[in-house]
């Protein structure tokens, strides 16, 4: 049985998906876009330390497997950053062949959500079978999970490349 605290966990869980709905605006609207940037690095910065003096302070513990209001804060802070990181190299300075596996990824992102859920661990003891041996010998029993866990994301993703070169999109 589950603990209570997955009850009200949604309310944090919206607030994730507002700031998401927020930053999204922010980015589509007018501004020029360093005005764009430095808004997004401002919340960014704003929000983990929120989300820190909230820990700190005693309010609010960061716990991610409760989504606490603090870890809403603080995650949402950190994605802010990256959202900004990854804005300053994509949409101003047009720095964009290196991103193409994530754009094979983010064109399928249903398919993999599914794929990771059911097919995961599948695949995973597919690999561990057939080339448990090597990847010990590679990584030691250390690092073996990682290779791993590496080894299944790129399966996922081959089969998303096989996907996106054929244009095979799952779309709700």
């Amino acid at each position: 049985m589950r603990a209570g605290w997955s009850t009200l966990s949604f309310i944090p869980t919206l607030g994730t998906m507002i700031m998401g709905l927020l930053a999204g605006e922010w980015l589509k609207g007018k501004e020029s876009n360093e005005q764009k940037l430095r808004g997004l690095v401002v919340a960014g910065v704003a929000l983990v330390l929120l989300g820190l003096l909230c820990q700190w302070a005693g309010i609010c513990p960061i716990v991610k497997r409760v989504w606490t209001s603090s870890y809403t804060l603080y995650s949402g802070g950190l994605v802010m950053l990256m959202l900004a990181g990854f804005y300053a190299l994509l949409d101003w300075k047009r720095w964009r062949r290196w991103a193409f596996p994530l754009v094979v990824v983010g064109m399928n992102s249903i398919a993999v959500y599914v794929m990771s859920w059911t097919m995961a661990s599948f695949v995973g003891d597919a690999i561990e079978r057939h080339f448990g041996g090597a990847i010990s010998a590679i990584a030691g029993p250390i690092f073996q999970p990682t290779l791993l866990g590496f080894a299944v994301v790129l399966t996922f993703w081959l089969i998303l490349f096989w996907m996106y070169r054929r244009k095979i999109f799952l779309r709700i």
